[in-house]
């Protein structure tokens, strides 16, 4: 178990540096870079649900049967939540050639082919969380797995195991936080879905509404419900937005709901309401409240789909069809017994979180005490409850609509009931530690109390709020940064927001840097200066200069190629902003405060790129007048060796501020050293110099005793662990003679004999063994 968590936070934290968003043609998809042919190829596409995964699995199964994707001969493509029903056993003949398709002749053939070329196979495994529970997925343990008769969970966990078809590629879909990581020891590429940009929502609500004379009036009313046009990042929640304008721009209405909760109360009303009669509407109530609870009850076991035979009633299949809650689909003939079976899944993840938050509503059995345990923010450590991980803020909305008519003409039960439920909600929240929920809790809080639409809630949590507000690596999708605002616009105090690697979009942190009480942000350094440039571009200057005067660097450490660029970026950007406050102002020269401020800078890029990352830095070194602490010391050692140490003693005197340089462990010798101490002098604010672990030697030990008298405010040296003897020893103990400045002298060298070294260390108590 230790070893798996240390394998998943090990691929979460290099998933997430230096990530960005890229279009892929679907054909890159299947691009590994030195995969060896003869190993199964992993690849996992994460995307919340509703994001597309199925339909861009689709859309890949289109591309194959059109003649793309040539190196596959066989796709198949399986939907996990359908297939992990039937407690049965195939074998991996039958889910190929029975399950999915059933060639009408040479079966046997075929499926040989497939064995003895696995390369030429594409196995998609849509909707992996619908395969495995909690913390049970079943180890292939077969001795001939392609013949014997295992669980559908059994034959993917040989696929993952390469006991099974070993070389085809194995594509699977799942949700970001599911457990794949757990379940696959080795993924050889990662996608994740980011949803629509602000542009793409747009021209799909256009394309929704072509033709239709209300179609630009449709876009400008969903625009200005700036929640919902958040929510349209999302591709099945931009198509319910859709449908619900569409209905109430027909019906003459020009109000679309405001929160998430009364989207989907009138489009469940809007799907039940037509032609009703009294006796029908009561049947439809009660179907409803048997579908939620049944909604639910899956959620529970992580499902949404379920064998037809296992429903409620008859009544409740044809009403949950008629109504679009559901949709049908047949399991395949099964080769043995030659009979038919029939499932249903819910028509969509998010319908089926609406109605669970709904049966907590409605269900007796459920006491207002007992709710808040449903909730997913109560603490640091403790997981969401249910797998159905939008119902908290569904149950939050209903909660405080048990007024609102869509609600009424779905539930018969008594209103005294759900107003106790909101009552405590409301001392629930009271009680929180809000200053001390982790960044994922409190943003589930802000969409809970969004959906409220309480004044009461919202000035609660804003008044309650600590001033600095990490969002560090964890991902803030539009909604989260609307939801966000709304909070932070409501405090009167001043809040300082770390908003690198949330994949933030530019929209999203122009409008959290344009709140008058956000004093101060980080961002990544690659979004903000697209943010600056789009202000650039749109000459929105006022609001270009006082996001410069908000922006943090210090102290930064750069550990990919990517950052460095970033940091050129953000340098070269200096150079534009002076023209533009220049023609704003009036003002010649101009400064950005966090370049001005930048004191300390780490340096961490490793072997691979540690040389060529640092003499792209050493090019930018120069704009960062205020620098004091230089730290080159990695762990996985960055190597600028003799070239890097040159070029760093190059730009020595415009490191004005510089007072410590740490360049241990970087494979330094004689050469690079003699450089820097030719020119170590020039640093007339340094204090501490570690030359700790390179590989210098005598020569460059007397170059360093050269020097040292001239560095007047240097207090530390270290040069343990280099290959220096007893007598370039002897050459720094005489320089340090003269160097009363100097406090500590480290100097412990194995090259050097200990008592060499401990009869050094009598004459001057300033050198450390």
């Amino acid at each position: 178990k230790n070893s798996i968590k240390a394998m998943e936070k090990e691929l979460v934290t290099c998933g997430l540096q230096g990530k960005e968003k890229a279009a892929l043609t679907r054909s890159q998809i299947f691009q590994i870079p030195g995969g060896k042919d003869l190993e199964t190829k992993v690849i996992v596409v994460l995307g919340k649900a509703g994001m597309g995964k199925s339909i861009l699995v689709q859309k890949i199964c289109q591309d194959w049967s059109s003649g793309e994707l040539s190196q596959f001969e066989f796709v198949f493509w399986f939907d996990c939540k359908q297939i992990s029903l039937p407690e049965k056993q195939y074998s991996l003949k039958d889910l190929l050639l029975e399950f999915f398709v059933k060639p009408q002749e040479g079966s046997k053939e075929i499926f040989e082919y497939i064995l003895q070329n696995p390369a030429k196979v594409l196995l998609i495994f849509d909707g992996f969380e619908g395969l495995h529970d909690h913390d049970n997925f079943p180890r292939c343990s077969a001795s001939r797995p392609e013949k014997a008769l295992c669980s559908v969970k059994e034959l993917l966990s040989g696929l993952i195991q390469k006991k099974i078809l070993n070389g085809c590629t194995l594509l699977l879909t799942a949700r970001p936080k599911d457990k794949v990581y757990q379940f696959v020891s080795k993924v050889d590429k990662t996608i994740e879905l980011v949803g629509f940009s602000p542009q793409q929502r747009e021209l799909y609500i256009t394309k929704y509404f072509e033709g239709l004379p209300y179609c630009d009036h449709a876009l400008n009313l969903i625009k200005e419900r700036e929640y919902l046009f958040s929510h349209c990042y999302s591709p099945v929640m931009c198509r319910f937005v859709c449908f619900l304008c569409e209905t109430v721009l027909e019906t003459g209405d020009e109000n679309l709901p405001s929160t998430l909760t009364t989207v989907f109360l009138k489009y469940v009303q809007q799907k039940m309401m037509p032609m009703q009669t009294d006796v029908v509407a009561l049947q439809n109530q009660e179907s409803l409240a048997t579908l939620a609870r049944l909604a639910w009850h899956l959620g529970e076991k992580h499902q949404s789909a379920l064998k037809s035979d296992l429903l409620p009633s008859k009544e409740v299949k044809e009403f949950a069809l008629k109504y679009g809650f559901f949709l049908p689909f047949a399991f395949p003939n099964h080769s043995d017994t030659g009979e038919e079976e029939f499932g249903n899944t819910f028509s969509d993840f998010v319908i089926q979180n609406f109605l669970g938050a709904l049966h907590l509503m409605l269900a007796e059995e459920i006491k207002d005490k007992s709710l808040t345990k449903y909730l997913s923010f109560p603490s640091k450590k403790k997981k969401p409850y249910n797998w159905l991980d939008v119902v908290p803020r569904f149950l939050a909305g209903l909660l405080f609509l048990q007024d609102d008519p869509c609600f009424c003409c779905l539930s018969n039960k008594d209103v005294k009931q759900s107003t106790k439920k909101q009552k405590t909600l409301l001392k629930y929240i009271k009680r929180l530690q809000i200053n001390e929920l982790c960044p994922e809790r409190l943003l589930e809080l802000f969409h809970c109390i969004y959906e409220t639409q309480s004044s009461y809630l919202f000035q609660h949590v804003a008044l309650r709020l600590k001033p600095d507000l990490s969002f560090l690596s964890v991902v803030l999708t539009p909604p989260d940064v609307h939801v966000l605002h709304s909070v932070l616009k409501r405090s009167r105090k001043e809040f300082s927001l770390d908003l690198r690697n949330s994949s933030i979009d530019i929209q999203g942190l122009k409008d959290l840097v344009g709140l008058k009480n956000v004093a101060s942000f980080r961002a990544s350094l690659s979004d903000t200066v697209r943010l600056w440039k789009s202000l650039e571009q749109t000459k929105d200057y006022e609001l270009l200069r006082a996001s410069t005067e908000k922006f943090v660097l210090d102290p930064f450490k750069a550990r990919t190629m990517k950052d460095i660029s970033d940091l050129s970026d953000l340098v070269e950007m200096q150079e534009k902003m002076i023209s533009c406050v220049q023609d704003a102002s009036g003002c010649s020269s101009y400064e950005i405060p966090a370049i001005k401020n930048l004191r300390k800078l780490e340096f961490a890029l490793g072997p691979v790129c540690g040389l060529q990352g640092f003499l792209k830095l050493v090019e930018i070194l120069a704009a960062f007048p205020s620098l004091q602490h230089l730290d080159l010391d990695a762990l996985s050692e960055n190597g600028i060796g003799d070239e890097g140490a040159k070029s760093l003693s190059e730009v020595f005197p415009t490191l004005r501020s510089l007072e410590t340089l740490n360049l241990s462990q970087n494979k330094i010798t004689d050469v690079g050293t003699e450089k820097l101490a030719t020119a170590l002098p020039s640093l007339l604010s340094l204090k501490t110099l570690s030359l700790y672990n390179n590989s210098i030697c005598d020569f460059g030990a007397e170059n360093l005793a050269k020097v040292l008298p001239a560095m007047a405010s240097l207090r530390v040296l270290d040069v343990q662990y280099n290959k220096i003897t007893g007598v370039g020893a002897q050459q720094l103990t005489d320089s340090l003679r003269k160097c009363p400045h100097i406090k500590n002298l480290v100097m412990w060298n194995p090259t050097i004999p200990y008592g060499v070294l401990e009869h050094l260390q009598q004459l001057d108590s300033r050198i450390s063994l």
